[in-house]
C-alpha cells in the first residue's frame, strides 16, 4: 500500500473493483448526500424539540401548551392517551424510523465510495477524552459528563420549580397547618413521580441491545449499559421519594394501611403502585455493586422483576400517564422479543479446548451472512449447564478468519465455567463424537456499528489477563487485511499485556502470527510487551510448547449455526421490524378504541393501562413476528444460495467448521517479557508519543476497573500536558462491567 493511501481514513475509502488501481470515487452522489443531510437535520430537529419540551415541561408556558393540546384532543379517537403518546413517546419511535433510512444510506455511501479526505492534524474528541476517572461513575468522558450535567440540571430545575409551585398553591388554601403539610407532601410526591416517569422514558433505551438508536450513534450495548445503571439509580431515587412522601403524608393523616391497599377504578390505583415500587426497590438494591459482585445470580434473577415493575406501573397510572415513558419501553420489548427468537436456535459448538491457564476456547457455527466485527460480543447459554443463565463474552476471532465460525475465550472463574470445563474434559476423554454434545444458544453478536479500531493509524492495546481476547481478534483482523491486500489504516500497534503467571502466555499463539502471517513487517510495526506480575524470573518451561489440556472437535450439521435474527444484523430487516410493530401498535389501539373502549365507555384507569400493555405485546408478537418470519425465510434462502455459490467456486461444499491451527503452542510471538513488573503507563505513553510524533493514538483497554482507571488517568494527564508536537491519546474501553 502506498504512502498516500495510508494517510486516507479507512471509512472514506473504496476498494478498487476495476483492476486498474486508483479505485476511489472522486465525487459523492449529490442525491445521496442531500438525503443524508436532510435526514440528519430532521433527526436533530426532532430530538432537540422533544428533549426541550421535556426539559421545559415544568414551566408555566410549556405546561400551558400541554394542557391546550390535551383539550384539543379531547373527544378524538385516541383521546388523551394518543395526545400524550404523540408528545412524549412518538418522537423516539420516529427517530428510529429515520435512523433506519440514515444507516442504510451510510452503508450505500460506503459502497459508492467517499471523497478522499486529506489527513487532518490530531484533535481532541469528546467521547474519547476522560475527564473523571476516580468518581462514583467510574471513567467518564467529556461527552458523558455533558450528559450527566444536563440530566442533573433537569432534575434540579424540575424539582425546584415544582416545589415552588406547590408551595404557592398550598399557601392559598384555607386549611389547618397539619392538613397543609399533608397536602404539600402528597403534591411533592406526585411531582417526583412525574419527573421519574420522564427519566423512565430513557431508562430502557440503553439496554435494548440491538437498538437502531444505539447503532445510529455507534454506542454498543456493553458501553450503553452503564448509562442504564446511572439512569436506574436516578429513576429509582425519584420513585422512592415519590412513595416516601405519600407514605409520610398518609401516616400523619392516620390512613396509611387504607391508602396502601386502595385500588381505585377512576384515578390512580395505589396497590399496583406499591407492588411496582417494591419490585423496583428489590432490583435497585440487588444491583448495587456490593451485592452484585458477591452474588451475581441474585442480581440476575431479581432483575427479571422488571416485568412486574412495568405492568404494575401501567396498572398504577393508567394508559395515558404510562405513555410518558412508553416509547423507550416499547423499543426494549422489540429487542427482547427478537432476542427470544434468535435464542431459540440451537447452535453447534464446532470445537472446544482447554488451556492449562484455566482458559477455554469455544468455536461456534454461524452462517456466512451473519456479520460482526473484531470488537463484537455474544451472549452464550449452554443448556446442559443452565436454562436461564446467559453470559457475555467478547469474540477472539476476526471476521476474516472464516465465514462460518466465531471463536470466544472463556476464563474459568465460577461455578458455570467450572462445569463447562468439566464437560469439555469428559468429551475429550471420550474422543471424537459424530455430533456435538454441547447444546448452545447464542444472542448477538453485538458491538460497534463500525470497527473503530480500524480508524486509528496508531494503536495501543492494553489488556489484563483474559482481556487479551478482543485484542487477539483485532490483531488477526489487521493481519488478515494486510495479507489479503484490503484497506487497513493501522500502521503501528503496541500490545501491553499484564498477566499473573507465565502459564497464560500461550494464549497469544492462538492467532498464529508466525505460521499464518509470515510477512507483514513492511506494512505493520507490531510490538508486544508482556508483564508477568507474580513471577520474578522465567519458569523452566519457558520456550517449550504448551499444548491444550483437553481438545475436542465435533462434526456438526450445517443448519445449526447462529441465527441472523439480531438487531445489529441486516439494517433493512431491523428497520422493517420496528416500523411494522409500531404501525401494529397504532392499529391495535385504534381497533380497541373503536370496537371496545369507546362504545362501552370503558374508563377504569388501571384496566385501560393493562389493555395498553396488551396492545404493545400483541403488536410486537403479531406484526413484528410476521416480519421476523419473513426475515427467517430470507436467511434460509441466502444460506442455500451461499452454499450453492461455494460449490461453484470450490468444487465442493464449504465445511462448516473452523480451520484450527494444528501447531498451536509451537510458535509464539513475544517482543519482550518482563517478570515481577507492572506496566508503567507514563513511560509507555511518553515513549509512544516520542516515537510516533504528532498523531492521534487510539488507546483501547480491556481488563478490570482498576486497569481502566489507571490507563484513563494517564491518557488525561498526557493530553492535558500536551504540547503542539505531541500525540493525542484517545481512550476507549472494551470491558463489559455489570
Amino acid at each position: 500500500m502506498d504512502e498516500k493511501s495510508s494517510q486516507v481514513p479507512l471509512l472514506s475509502r473504496k476498494q478498487d473493483t476495476s483492476g486498474y488501481g486508483g479505485g476511489y470515487s472522486k465525487k459523492k452522489p449529490i442525491l445521496l448526500t442531500s438525503a443524508k443531510w436532510i435526514l440528519r437535520v430532521a433527526m436533530w430537529v426532532i430530538f432537540v424539540a422533544w428533549a426541550s419540551f421535556i426539559f421545559l415541561f415544568p414551566s408555566d408556558f410549556v405546561s400551558g401548551l400541554y394542557n391546550k393540546w390535551l383539550l384539543v384532543s379531547d373527544g378524538t379517537l385516541f383521546g388523551y392517551t394518543g395526545s400524550i403518546f404523540m408528545l412524549f413517546s412518538a418522537p423516539i419511535l420516529v427517530l428510529a424510523f429515520l435512523a433506519t433510512a440514515y444507516i442504510v444510506l451510510v452503508g450505500e455511501e460506503t459502497i459508492e465510495g467517499n471523497e478522499i479526505s486529506r489527513r487532518q492534524p490530531p484533535r481532541f474528541r469528546l467521547w474519547t477524552f476522560p475527564v473523571v476517572v476516580d468518581g462514583p461513575f467510574g471513567v467518564v468522558s467529556a461527552a458523558e459528563m455533558i450528559g450527566i450535567f444536563l440530566f442533573t440540571a433537569y432534575v434540579a430545575w424540575a424539582v425546584s420549580v415544582e416545589i415552588v409551585k406547590n408551595s404557592q398553591f398550598v399557601s392559598l388554601l384555607h386549611l389547618p397547618s397539619r392538613e397543609k403539610s399533608v397536602y404539600m407532601l402528597e403534591l411533592t410526591g406526585l411531582r417526583m413521580g412525574l419527573i421519574g416517569l420522564f427519566c423512565l422514558g430513557f431508562l430502557f433505551l440503553p439496554v435494548a441491545r440491538g437498538s437502531i438508536l444505539l447503532r445510529l450513534i455507534d454506542i454498543p450495548f456493553e458501553h450503553a449499559v452503564k448509562y442504564h445503571v446511572w439512569l436506574g439509580h436516578l429513576t429509582m431515587l425519584l420513585f422512592t421519594l415519590h412513595g416516601l412522601f405519600y407514605v409520610i403524608g398518609w401516616t400523619i393523616d392516620g390512613r396509611l394501611i387504607h391508602e396502601l391497599l386502595e385500588w381505585d377504578n377512576i384515578g390512580v390505583a395505589n396497590l399496583p403502585g406499591v407492588i411496582a415500587l417494591v419490585a423496583g426497590i428489590l432490583m435497585w438494591v440487588t444491583s448495587l455493586p456490593g451485592v452484585r459482585r458477591v452474588n451475581f445470580e441474585l442480581f440476575f434473577y431479581t432483575h427479571q422483576l422488571y416485568i412486574v415493575f412495568v405492568v404494575g406501573l401501567a396498572l398504577h397510572v393508567g394508559d395515558f400517564l404510562f405513555c410518558f415513558a412508553a416509547g423507550g419501553i416499547f423499543l426494549f420489548m422489540l429487542d427482547r422479543f427478537l432476542r427470544f427468537c434468535q435464542s431459540k436456535r440451537t447452535v453447534n459448538v464446532l470445537s472446544a479446548r482447554s488451556f492449562p491457564c484455566g482458559t477455554l476456547e469455544l468455536v461456534l457455527s454461524k452462517p456466512a451472512n451473519l456479520h460482526y466485527n473484531a470488537l463484537g460480543w455474544i451472549f452464550l447459554r449452554v443448556r446442559e449447564l443452565s436454562w436461564l443463565q446467559w453470559h457475555p463474552f467478547s469474540v477472539s476471532s476476526s471476521p476474516l478468519d472464516g465465514k462460518h465460525h466465531v471463536a470466544i475465550l472463556i476464563k474459568v472463574l465460577g461455578d458455570w465455567t467450572e462445569k463447562l470445563e468439566r464437560s469439555i474434559s469428559i468429551m475429550s476423554e471420550k474422543g471424537q463424537q459424530p455430533y456435538s454434545e454441547i447444546t448452545a444458544s447464542v444472542e448477538g453478536p453485538y458491538g460497534h456499528e463500525s470497527p473503530y479500531h480500524l480508524t486509528y493509524e496508531n494503536l495501543i492495546l492494553i489488556a489484563g489477563g483474559i482481556g487479551i481476547s478482543p485484542f487477539l481478534a483485532i490483531l488477526s483482523d489487521i493481519l488478515h487485511r494486510i495479507k489479503d491486500g484490503k484497506p487497513c489504516l493501522p500502521k503501528n500497534v503496541l500490545i501491553i499485556w499484564a498477566v499473573k503467571t507465565s502459564i497464560e502466555l500461550p494464549l497469544l499463539s492462538t492467532v498464529g502470527i508466525d505460521s499464518n502471517f509470515p510477512s507483514f513487517s513492511d506494512s505493520l510495526n507490531l510490538e508486544i510487551k508482556t508483564y508477568v506480575t507474580r513471577e520474578s524470573e522465567p519458569s523452566l518451561e519457558e520456550g517449550k510448547s504448551i499444548e491444550p489440556v483437553n481438545s475436542a472437535i465435533f462434526r456438526a450439521s450445517k443448519k445449526c449455526g447462529m441465527s441472523v435474527l439480531v438487531g445489529t444484523g441486516n439494517i433493512v430487516w431491523s428497520g422493517l421490524y420496528v416500523i411494522a410493530s409500531t404501525l401494529g401498535l397504532v392499529i391495535t389501539v385504534a381497533l380497541l378504541d373503536i370496537y371496545y373502549i369507546n362504545p362501552y365507555n370503558v374508563d377504569y384507569w388501571w384496566y385501560k393501562g393493562l389493555l395498553f400493555i396488551a396492545c404493545m405485546v400483541a403488536s410486537v408478537i403479531l406484526f413484528g413476528g410476521a416480519v421476523i418470519g419473513l426475515w427467517h425465510f430470507w436467511e434460509i434462502k441466502n444460506s442455500v444460495r451461499d452454499e450453492f455459490d461455494e460449490k461453484l467456486m470450490n468444487g465442493n461444499p464449504q465445511e462448516n467448521e473452523p480451520k484450527i491451527d494444528k501447531n498451536y503452542g509451537k510458535e509464539q510471538y513475544l517482543s519482550t517479557v518482563r517478570y515481577g513488573q507492572r506496566p508503567e503507563f507514563k513511560e509507555i505513553f511518553e515513549s509512544s508519543s516520542e516515537k510516533w510524533g504528532m498523531v492521534d493514538i487510539g488507546v483501547i483497554v480491556c481488563g478490570p476497573s482498576t486497569l481502566q482507571k489507571s490507563v484513563a488517568k494517564e491518557c488525561r494527564t498526557q493530553n492535558l500536558r500536551r504540547r503542539g508536537n505531541m500525540a493525542i491519546f484517545h481512550f476507549n474501553s472494551h470491558s463489559f462491567d455489570l
